[in-house]
């Protein structure tokens, strides 16, 4: 019995969709790239209105910082919050307001700060310090104001500070310094340090 002969329909050739002309893909191209610049405007902002960035300049804060590393600050640390004793911070002085300096306060605001015989005293208690370069060979008595800490560099003997020109004002504080990120081999973060237990926050 002969099989009869099967017909298979060829498929209908589907035509090729329409290449949009130049002008809309010069448009499209246009459109991606002003939103990617709208965007990395947006971050930027945020970054900026959050954090602040600085470049370590001298050795005052040796051997926390060194010349040449970059800081990340955190500009909305004591927004909610008030400074620490211990917090490393990033201010300017009222009399040279384009110039951003870092140091560690020391004394909070009414603290009563003494230095005598290689020793921070605060209201009259010794500071233990393990982070500075070596024992501050000066003398000095302040009475920190109420508007205001007291910051000293870790490299005492080599560090332009509070006890040159006093106490800083707290509108003047930029910051809290929470990292270095620059070079990478100096990332780390940037915590305040323990007193000791008498000497509380």
């Amino acid at each position: 019995m002969e099989t009869p002969d099967t017909f298979t329909t060829p498929p209908t050739p589907v035509p090729p969709a329409p290449q949009p002309s130049f002008v809309v893909r010069l448009w499209r191209a246009l459109r991606e790239i002003v939103e990617t610049l709208f965007l990395a405007g947006i971050m930027f902002l945020a970054i900026n209105l959050l954090t602040a960035r600085i470049r370590v300049d001298g050795a005052s804060m040796e051997p926390t910082f060194y010349t040449g590393e970059f800081v990340m600050v955190n500009r909305l640390a004591y927004k909610s919050g008030k400074p620490q004793r211990g917090d490393v911070i990033v201010f300017t002085l009222p009399d040279q307001p384009k110039r951003d300096y870092i140091k560690r306060i020391i004394g909070l605001p009414g603290d009563r700060v003494e230095v005598k015989a290689r020793q921070v005293y605060i209201n009259g208690l010794p500071l233990q310090e393990t982070y500075i370069a070596e024992e501050p060979i000066y003398i000095g008595n302040w009475i920190v104001p109420n508007d205001a800490v007291f910051a000293l560099g870790d490299n005492r003997n080599n560090s332009t500070d509070s006890h040159n020109w006093g106490a800083i004002p707290l509108e003047n504080i930029i910051g809290r310094a929470v990292a270095i990120y620059w070079p990478p081999q100096h990332w780390k973060i940037v915590g305040s340090v323990s007193f000791s237990p008498n000497i509380g926050p």
